[in-house]
């Protein structure tokens, strides 16, 4: 089984689809067909915190991801966050965002993970959390992203 990849970026741009294209350039994983899955870990995944993802497979492909994304043109902090926790059963993600400072975030996604854990009759290690925040460059478009990346690509067609 291949490693979940935590990958994170953030950048600026003219519109908003552009700042969200360049912060998903700043992790690595731009040129994806990104889809969107809700938090679960597998059993026995491993998680390994990469910062920016190599290269994960041809252009164009889809990748599996869990996604905190933020973007904002409001003058101060854009802020995403991804939380996670492992049990010998499996494990949970959970995102964060919002136009606000890194510790605002990082506080919801560990209230947000342990709401999560109590559902669940497992045996959790400790909590991991990374937040991806940037100031707000007036007259642009700002992104945060952190993105749980499940494995290599896959073909679409």
């Amino acid at each position: 089984m291949e490693p979940i990849r935590i990958v994170w970026g953030h950048a600026t741009g003219p519109t908003e689809m552009s700042s969200y294209d360049a912060a998903l350039a700043d992790a690595g994983v731009e040129n994806y067909n990104l889809v969107a899955v809700s938090s679960v870990i597998p059993r026995d995944a491993e998680v390994e915190i990469v910062g920016t993802a190599a290269d994960l497979g041809p252009v164009g492909e889809r990748l599996t991801v869990v996604q905190a994304r933020a973007t904002s043109t409001e003058p101060g902090h854009v802020s995403a966050g991804l939380g996670w926790a492992q049990s010998p059963e499996g494990g949970l993600f959970y995102e964060a965002s919002g136009d606000t400072d890194a510790a605002d975030v990082d506080e919801r996604v560990r209230r947000g993970l342990a709401a999560g854990q109590a559902l669940r009759d497992w045996d959790f290690g400790d909590p991991h959390v990374k937040v991806e925040s940037a100031s707000v460059e007036p007259g642009t478009y700002t992104t945060a992203v952190v993105l749980a990346v499940y494995g290599g690509s896959e073909p679409l067609l």
